[in-house]
């Protein structure tokens, strides 16, 4: 790589200008990210990991202080390195924040940390990519960003009166960042369930909205040892776009919301939680219920999920349905544009870490029928037994 000055690997910072080209830019520096540069730096690629965050894995980091991953610990590893620990223990989600930054140290991935991309162009044969005053050139682009990026809220949330505290999941720390009196949660996913948990036991809380079902067992380490792993083949060998029954069970996933898995109704019932319909409007200062009911809450709680969308993407060729048209995360209307780490990329289970690392080499394997090798392949250093 070419670059002016040099840059440190593993989580150093560029603070200056700099020019570089590469084959292959990944942007983000999540699960999805690292597990396929890990790929890359088995074949010896010439890569870059751009990362808007301060340190590698603040997108669990940051997310909402009592968060636990869904999946144990024996799934939440990427390629090369277990997670450490109890393998039916639910990471915390600094735990896994923690993880994913040793994992980039250990194995010198070339992440650049505090660089956010401010715009990607194609022209001739090579993309650019822009942040601040870095730029690279590639051949290659894979967008790892995940899901969670871009928060999103009804426009009706403007209407609110300026005294009511207003919070996105995303923003979301504890029940401290709010002030007394109810709290609304609008949202019925796990989100919206585990945060309206937490809020019940300092605020009375409402949670408006509708699961679309619920998991039919209990989250926990028994189900970690027996169920979950029948529920991972499933997620990832079954439901996928190479199945007959993925191809016909997928597309209506894509409009439906994920069941809740460790916060039922029952556990909300059993915690004082009320629930009630859909959130639908603003009247006088209050939240208007599908049912005409009003809530005035002094704290309203968005679990209304994330906007998939890259304002930062300017090639004008695309069409507006290039995400839904690519194939195990190739966007062939843009040969060299990739996807990873998104819901439903290639399986049900693609936004889940095990999903990631299956979609991640087999992206690495198509990249690298398309490249000619630097060196010979050998591990990165650190890779683990």
């Amino acid at each position: 790589m070419n670059t002016t000055p040099a840059t440190d690997t593993g989580g150093a910072t560029s603070s200056a200008a700099s020019t570089a080209a590469v084959d292959t830019v990944i942007i983000g520096a999540g699960q999805a990210g690292l597990a396929l540069g890990y790929y890359l730096a088995q074949q010896h690629r010439d890569f870059v990991i751009l990362d808007a965050g301060t340190r590698v894995g603040d997108a669990w980091r940051t997310r909402w202080d009592s968060l636990r991953l869904f999946t144990p610990a024996k799934y939440d590893g990427l390629p090369g390195l277990h997670f450490p620990g109890d393998p039916l223990a639910f990471p915390t989600k600094d735990e896994q924040a923690a993880y994913l930054e040793d994992y980039a140290s250990r194995f010198h991935l070339p992440v650049r940390p505090n660089t956010a991309v401010t715009r990607v162009s194609h022209a001739g044969q090579r993309f650019q990519v822009t942040a601040g005053a870095q730029r690279w050139t590639a051949a290659n682009v894979v967008l790892a960003t995940g899901s969670c990026h871009l928060p999103k809220t009804p426009s009706f949330a403007a209407e609110l009166p300026s005294g009511v505290v207003q919070l996105h999941s995303h923003h979301y720390k504890s029940p401290a960042q709010l002030q007394p009196g109810p709290a609304l949660v609008v949202g019925v996913g796990n989100s919206g369930a585990e945060i309206a948990l937490e809020t019940s036991r300092t605020h009375e809380t409402w949670l408006a909205g509708k699961p679309s079902a619920e998991m039919p067992f209990r989250h926990g380490r028994t189900a970690a040892r027996f169920v979950l792993p029948v529920v991972r083949f499933a997620g990832m060998h079954v439901l996928n776009t190479n199945t007959p029954v993925g191809r016909k069970v997928l597309p209506k996933l894509a409009g439906m919301g994920r069941p809740l898995i460790r916060t039922k109704t029952a556990d909300l019932r059993a915690a004082g939680v009320h629930l009630a319909t859909r959130a639908s409007g603003v009247r006088d200062g209050e939240i208007v219920l599908d049912d005409g009911r009003r809530l005035p809450a002094a704290n309203v709680i968005w679990c209304t999920g994330f906007t998939d969308d890259y304002p930062w993407l300017d090639i004008p060729a695309l069409p507006a349905d290039w995400r839904e048209r690519q194939h195990r995360g190739i966007v062939d209307a843009q040969p060299g544009l990739y996807l990873l780490g998104k819901d439903l990329l290639f399986a049900a289970a693609s936004e889940t870490l095990p999903g990631v690392c299956r979609d991640a080499k087999y992206l690495a394997k198509q990249l690298a029928a398309t490249w000619a090798p630097l060196t010979e392949p050998t591990a990165p250093a650190g890779l683990a037994a």
